[in-house]
């Protein structure tokens, strides 16, 4: 079930790892891991969320600064789209190699932290190293 949390999430973003985390709310292992999942998800929405608004800023700026020909096509946009493509994908490749090596790490048995959200599930869990409980 850790192994479907990390994987699950290429197709299904948060909601697979959130069924999980509910369902097998018992296995430390498994809920550790899939609540690292959805802090990674959470990430992943808001720089998603960061690139759109600043998408969305440049083509305003583009448009009110070309207030003076209103039937010409802004080219800032043309320039700024493909850096704002590239950043985007980045994003979701980067997210899709980390989901396919936490789910290896997870199907080996390893308690493998994702850097600072590791600490962060283990923190909410209450988990500590190898899946021990701490006080």
């Amino acid at each position: 079930m850790a192994v479907l949390a990390h994987a699950l999430q290429v197709v299904g973003g948060w909601i697979p790892p959130l069924v999980i985390f509910f369902v097998k709310r018992q296995s430390r292992f498994v809920s550790f891991h899939a609540l690292q999942v959805l802090f990674l998800e959470l990430v992943y929405l808001v720089i998603t969320m960061s690139i759109v608004m600043f998408w969305i800023a440049t083509i305003a700026l583009a448009v009110i600064n070309n207030h003076g020909s209103s039937s010409a096509f802004p080219p800032a946009i043309l320039v700024v789209f493909p850096i704002f493509w590239l950043v985007f994908m980045g994003v979701w490749v980067t997210k899709i190699v980390v989901a396919v090596i936490y789910s290896i790490k997870a199907g080996r048995g390893e308690w493998a932290d994702l850097p600072v959200l590791g600490g962060l599930a283990r923190k909410a869990l209450k988990i500590g190293p190898g899946g021990a409980p701490t006080s």
